[in-house]
């Protein structure tokens, strides 16, 4: 599947389940607690969990957690988008656009 069909799929899903309702500052919110989420996943698997009650979970199992979460952030970034009608391949084009220009090397180097 590509990123133009999956942002369709995501925005289909939602609105059948009638979660598209939300406005963009809502929408941000909910993208905030993914976020959250996201970092939560990122430091059980750097650092590990410091609380007594959250064991260390095996390898395998962060992993899933981190593409789970990372799943998360991206619906709630392609919801976004969708509540602007930008493709998300106009997106990661105008990144890559933006980066490539940023960072290009000088003539004088």
């Amino acid at each position: 599947m590509n990123i133009t069909e999956f942002q369709k799929w995501v925005g289909d899903f939602y609105q059948e389940r009638g979660w598209t309702g939300y406005g963009p500052f809502i929408r941000v919110g909910f993208l905030m607690e993914e976020a959250g989420e996201l970092a939560r996943a990122v430091r059980a698997i750097e650092i590990g969990r410091d609380r007594p009650d959250e064991g260390e979970k095996p390898a395998d199992e962060a992993r899933q957690e981190l593409v789970e979460e990372l799943g998360d952030v991206l619906g709630n970034l392609i919801l976004l988008a969708n509540q602007y009608e930008v493709p998300f391949e106009e997106i990661l084009e105008a990144h890559r656009a933006k980066l490539q220009k940023r960072y290009q090397k000088s003539e004088t180097e």
